[in-house]
């Protein structure tokens, strides 16, 4: 997986917690069995490092969703997290799977997935990313994000995600997909433009997948995996015009100026921190009237697109949104 923005980690992790990590993993395999915080693993809870990401997440995503678990030996909240995620996983039986990443021992794979803060829990469906969360949820916080999850992953037709994981459900749904790979009557993951896509964001190519998204949208308005992906697309492709350093300028010395409060906004989520986003946003609504309110309206509005319907942050900005406004 690319991600469009240059993001490195090599600077800020520790060398020794790097060293640590590796050979950690390295005893693990000569005992024949996974490390990490959550220590014994089954079939549906697994380690990923770099090399196995491609394999053990992107293409098993195309069948079922995978959970990202990103942690590192030295944080306590990724302790908390970890067990109520194996958890979960074991009740899930399979329904959905766990990957289990080490920051430390995996800088380019955190790069890439724009790790800034941990724990760090994101979901993979069909190749695509969906937005998680940060910091160690308490256990019913986690199984409604994981049933937003599910029901993302029931739409786009995905083998299993009616959440019983029988083993009949993955030919039910390959059943419903039409000759060639096209998709069904309910338009699942078989689809031509979702694999093109994720092709096209695999390679790097924004304005590819944009295209294969908008065309996705054209046949099948309201598509939800569709509108997700190109509100993240898009969103990805502004930051890239962006100078950051001079847009945090503009934004801390004129929290009225529009532009580079959205651009910042735009920043903030694309680094994982959406409620600060939301935040933001809400804040310039707050202080504007006029054109200068309706764009920061309709900009936070664009940003909600990225997440499911029900996720609690946004149902939180949206609640905010409507105060203000009516």
């Amino acid at each position: 997986m690319q991600q469009p923005r240059d993001f490195s980690l090599y600077g800020a992790v520790d060398l020794a917690a790097r060293q640590a990590a590796a050979q950690r993993s390295q005893q693990a395999s000569r005992a024949g069995g996974p490390g990490g915080a959550g220590g014994s693993h089954n079939g549906h809870v697994f380690d990923v490092d770099e090399a196995t990401f491609e394999t053990d997440v992107l293409e098993r995503s195309r069948t079922v969703p995978v959970v990202m678990d990103l942690w590192a030996e030295w944080c306590g909240p990724c302790k908390q997290l970890g067990p109520v995620l194996e958890k979960l996983a074991a009740e899930a039986n399979g329904a959905w799977v766990l990957a289990k990443v080490d920051v430390d021992a995996n800088p380019q794979l955190s790069a890439a997935l724009q790790v800034q803060s941990i724990p760090m829990v994101v979901a993979v469906l069909a190749g695509q990313l969906v937005p998680g969360f940060l910091g160690a949820l308490p256990e019913a916080q986690v199984r409604q994000w994981l049933s937003q999850v599910m029901q993302a992953a029931k739409q786009m037709g995905m083998p299993g995600a009616g959440g019983e994981g029988e083993p009949g459900e993955a030919g039910a749904a390959e059943a419903e997909a039409g000759p060639q790979g096209q998709p069904g009557a309910g338009g699942g993951y078989h689809d031509p433009g979702l694999i093109e896509a994720q092709q096209a964001m695999e390679r790097g190519d924004l304005d590819g997948a944009a295209a294969a998204f908008e065309g996705m949208l054209a046949g099948s308005p309201g598509h939800p995996v569709a509108t997700m992906g190109l509100a993240q697309v898009n969103l990805f492709r502004r930051v890239n015009s962006y100078d950051e350093a001079a847009a945090r300028r503009q934004a801390a010395a004129s929290p009225d100026d529009v532009d580079a409060q959205c651009q910042v906004a735009d920043i903030e989520l694309s680094t994982g921190r959406a409620e600060e986003a939301f935040n933001r946003l809400l804040g310039v609504i707050r202080r504007t009237s006029g054109e200068d309110r309706n764009r920061a309206r309709l900009q936070l509005i664009g940003l909600f697109d990225i997440f499911p319907p029900k996720d609690p942050r946004v149902t939180k900005a949206r609640a905010t949104l409507s105060s203000l406004l009516f």
